[in-house]
């Protein structure tokens, strides 16, 4: 994974499979059964909609028909960024690129067999987001990874410390986030080398999320980062972390930083970072959270 964490005192811990990576809860006392349960049949339920990998969700229902579906009311918050996202990047971020992903070889089966993608279609053409219905002129496939992961990461620590715990570290194979008086130290992985790190940082109270190009690779430059607009995987930035204090934000300007410079997304609030290009250069903003080592 993007980042790797290191927790400095032993914890309970819980690890399980879910939306396709590993997740590992920390905690100082092991979860209750119940609160475990919750926390899978939330997951569960966001995997109902949004997955494209599975044939029941209503995404799937979205990439079959043209039609109004009503998505649930947490789809107002995650879509709202994505919109944010799409203009601050001009399209190149958008959640129109699974139809793009599915004929690069990323589809349902995880074929990774190659077709010529079509364009991604542009978002007012095909689409229309009001509140939580959407309406579309055409099927769809929408594709939510930019920034849902991190926003399901955000929904399961909110459901802890609605349970009253208010000290644990979620890790979403990259998408971390931290409660707590003691912050964690977080290695943040060369994305060309799994056993080197670029630098460190602690992590205090905020999340921090990952991307890499080396992550979900099935061919020559065939990999899950797509630029809405051309239709093709990002080729100049090969990795990216972002600190801030939403994960699903932290997320999403983790996607963006792949096509548009930091100072393009001041609008989205305050966050830190660092992006790796494939020159081996890296640009970088860590005000007293870490270090590089590159």
């Amino acid at each position: 994974m993007p980042s790797r964490q290191s927790a400095p005192t032993p914890k309970a811990s819980w690890q399980f499979d879910a939306i396709g990576t590993r997740w590992a809860i920390e905690t100082v006392s092991p979860l209750s059964d119940s609160l475990r349960r919750e926390m899978s049949d939330r997951i569960a339920a966001f995997d109902t909609v949004y997955s494209r990998f599975r044939p029941d969700s209503l995404v799937r229902r979205v990439a079959t028909v043209a039609g109004e579906y009503v998505f649930p009311p947490d789809s107002v918050t995650l879509m709202s960024l994505y919109r944010q996202l799409y203009g601050i990047t001009s399209g190149a971020v958008t959640p129109l690129v699974g139809s793009t992903l599915e004929a690069l070889g990323y589809d349902e089966t995880y074929s990774f067999q190659t077709k010529t993608p079509a364009s991604v279609p542009l978002w007012d053409d095909v689409m229309k987001w009001d509140g939580n219905i959407l309406t579309t002129t055409q099927p769809v496939v929408l594709d939510v990874g930019a920034a849902g992961k991190g926003y399901l990461v955000d929904i399961i620590g909110q459901l802890l410390e609605d349970d009253g715990i208010t000290s644990y570290v979620i890790d979403a194979s990259g998408d971390v986030r931290h409660r707590g008086s003691e912050a964690q130290v977080i290695g943040l992985e060369h994305p060309d080398d799994p056993t080197r790190v670029i630098g460190a940082v602690r992590l205090n109270n905020q999340s921090l999320c990952a991307s890499a190009t080396n992550r979900r690779r099935w061919g020559d430059n065939l990999h899950h980062v797509i630029d809405g607009r051309t239709s093709a995987p990002a080729t100049d930035v090969v990795a990216t972390w972002v600190i801030a204090d939403s994960t699903m934000v932290a997320d999403g300007l983790a996607t963006a930083l792949f096509f548009v410079s930091p100072d393009d997304l001041q609008s989205l609030g305050s966050f830190q970072f660092v992006r790796m290009f494939g020159s081996g250069e890296v640009e970088y903003l860590l005000e007293d959270v870490g270090e590089l080592f590159v």
